[in-house]
């Protein structure tokens, strides 16, 4: 009797327990390796379509980059036990430190895609090569934003978008801004009015968190976010996925956010420093993406997307 309290208390204890927290489970090896130091991570993601035998999925993906002529964007081909990995060559004006890239819902082969001191770019990508349309500043950065995340919604013929200054551990929580989207009759991205929403991480919660690191939107609006801790170049790495919230965007175009009293925390990712969340059309799995400096990146996927 003894041993089955104890059996039903241990399975208890693991139903209520974050999926994929691989450091703690032995589950590493679902990560699969797709860049091999700090030039190749995975600093932000989007879906392009699936493979021809629907078993797989392509994503482009930016690179942090700073220098001139090191390389902006790469397409991963991502199925079960391997990854492919071919370079992109960006035409355009040359940016520094990309950090997160959206396609435009309605739009097959354009793309928006962001550094971390807020110029939005907008981009047309076919093949090998991926065109700069035209760029634009995000509305209302505040002093010190420094931007990883960008998400769009479309709903009711209207489109919006996410994004977050990442924060800093405790004394400066993320903040999450949200705006209607158009594009001008040249291609350049316009903001509406802009609100502003305060976000602390439940996990992790060090000095080195960045409550924020990439931001998904599901098929019913919710927020995944994902928040990550640094500690330099070679780690040590820690990370999670949240549901921090949900978005609507009214057929006038107004958007709306409401963020949970108490996100929930739907994986935690010890050793990994996860930068890209991306909810895989018509799929409740997330294709996850990490920027682990050294160590390189990593990417798989987990079933955060349940609508």
């Amino acid at each position: 009797m003894a041993w089955i309290t104890a059996a039903a208390a241990l399975l208890t204890a693991l139903g209520g327990a974050p999926a994929g927290a691989d450091g703690a489970d032995g589950a590493a090896d679902a990560w699969q390796k797709v860049g091999d130091d700090a030039r190749s991570g995975v600093s932000g993601l989007a879906y392009e379509g699936r493979t021809a035998d629907g078993a797989g999925v392509h994503a482009l993906v930016v690179h942090d980059n700073k220098q001139s002529g090191q390389r902006r964007l790469s397409r991963i081909t991502h199925r079960e036990g391997s990854d492919g990995v071919s370079p992109v060559t960006w035409d355009g004006p040359e940016p520094v430190d990309l950090e997160a890239i959206e396609a435009i819902p309605g739009m097959p082969g354009e793309y928006l895609a962001l550094g971390s001191r807020g110029i939005v770019y907008r981009l047309k990508a076919g093949g090998a090569t991926a065109t700069v349309v035209d760029y634009s500043p995000l509305p209302g950065i505040g002093e010190g934003d420094d931007f990883e995340s960008f998400a769009l919604v479309a709903r009711n013929g209207k489109l919006a978008a996410l994004w977050a200054d990442r924060g800093a551990g405790a004394d400066r929580p993320a903040t999450l801004y949200t705006a209607q989207l158009s594009f001008a009759p040249w291609g350049q991205p316009q903001f509406a009015a802009v609100t502003r929403r305060a976000y602390l991480a439940p996990y992790p919660t060090g000095e080195g968190t960045r409550h924020i690191s990439d931001i998904s939107v599901t098929d019913s609006g919710r927020i995944l976010v994902s928040s990550a801790s640094d500690a330099g170049d070679d780690g040590p790495f820690d990370s999670a996925v949240s549901e921090a919230g949900r978005v609507t965007v009214s057929a006038a175009g107004r958007v709306r956010v409401t963020l949970a009293a108490q996100p929930t925390v739907l994986g935690t990712f010890p050793q990994y420093k996860i930068e890209a969340v991306e909810c895989l059309p018509g799929s409740a799995d997330a294709l996850l993406g990490t920027d682990d400096e050294n160590r390189g990146g990593y990417v798989r996927t987990m079933p955060f997307c349940r609508t």
